[in-house]
């Protein structure tokens, strides 16, 4: 376990179907300082069901925290506890997810409406482990006016104990748009979480939401404590590589894109001898030649080849193979 140190300038956010293991420690290689979070794993699955399969990683994916979505305050204690025994560095509760499922379990950002019920959740946590519980939340959700939803939530779930927030910077629809909507339609409104910043300067908020850049988070870092990114690290994950010494003040140089390859196939040797399919791990690894010559190749060997029986690692040699070893030697897009 890793003692983490606030505030954190960068992290991946809680990706479900994406921040699997394998993705974090393909990250990980990359970035040797950003927080990664793994998807979100419900109390009941954490309490009920295999725990080695929902919780499970690599020591060299540190830091990590594990996000919980649930609503129950002994549950979340109990699953916060099974997860520092498990050597996460932090416990993250999701208040912000808007799917169906996650409202019918009465959890994920329906609980915006509920900032007690999130309080005492908190509280439980708190006092169960030793490591950090923060909250990740949206600024609203429905017809709830937004800087008063937000600033109410934050008041009341700081009162329990929290104080770091990480706050999506757009409210939520509960009904009416889909998930993947309720990323894109309703606007960002990054100054909320600037003011939430500026009226509690003893918080530790960090920004989510939009950021597709590390040139753009380091803008926002002027206002708030810390960025996640989500979809542009997993779409180009490269752009990583420069996260280290812009925002961490390392002076080691970044693994290129192909030791990153390199890197990951005694990973990708030994979670196959443990029965993963090779695609479950290659998947994650598709934008890693983004906007070089022979990415395109890259991606289609590996898309048309690592899922057939009897896959080996040599896909991913093959793959690498079709870009040149000097393409975008240790430069990060961002």
């Amino acid at each position: 376990m890793t003692a983490l140190s606030y505030p954190m300038p960068l992290c991946v956010a809680p990706m479900m179907d994406w921040t699997d293991r394998h993705c974090r420690y393909f990250f990980r290689l990359i970035s040797r300082h950003t927080l990664l979070y793994t998807e979100m794993v419900t109390t009941g699955a954490v309490l009920h069901g295999k725990r080695e399969r929902l919780l499970d990683f690599s020591p060299a994916e540190h830091p990590v925290a594990l996000q919980l979505g649930g609503s129950e305050p002994s549950d979340l204690a109990a699953s916060a506890r099974i997860g520092e025994e498990w050597g996460y560095d932090e416990i993250n509760l999701n208040v912000g997810c808007p799917s169906d499922r996650v409202q019918s379990g009465r959890f994920g950002a329906c609980l915006m409406a509920e900032p007690d019920l999130v309080a005492r959740g908190v509280a439980a946590m708190r006092e169960a482990v030793r490591i950090p519980v923060t909250v990740k939340s949206r600024i609203a959700i429905d017809d709830l006016e937004e800087w008063p939803t937000l600033e109410d939530f934050v008041r009341r779930v700081s009162a329990a104990g929290c104080t770091r927030f990480i706050v999506h910077a757009r409210k939520a629809w509960l009904q009416g748009l889909s998930p993947k909507e309720n990323r894109d339609v309703p606007p960002l409104r990054y100054e909320l979480v600037h003011r939430l910043k500026a009226e509690y300067p003893h918080l530790d908020i960090s920004l989510n939401g939009g950021i597709k850049t590390l040139d753009a988070a380091a803008e926002h870092l002027g206002r708030v404590d810390g960025v996640m990114m989500g979809r542009a690290p997993y779409e180009s994950p490269y752009l990583l590589a420069d996260a280290d010494r812009r925002f961490f003040g390392s002076t080691q140089a970044p693994l290129t894109r192909h030791e990153v390859v390199d890197a990951m196939l005694p990973y990708i040797e030994a979670r196959m001898s443990e029965g993963a399919p090779l695609g479950a791990i290659t998947r994650h690894m598709l934008g890693l030649f983004q906007g070089l010559p022979g990415a395109r190749a890259w991606r289609r060997h590996l898309s048309e080849n690592a899922h057939k029986e009897g896959a080996s690692p040599e896909v991913v040699r093959a793959a690498a193979a079709k870009v040149p070893r000097d393409a975008g030697l240790q430069q990060a897009v961002a």
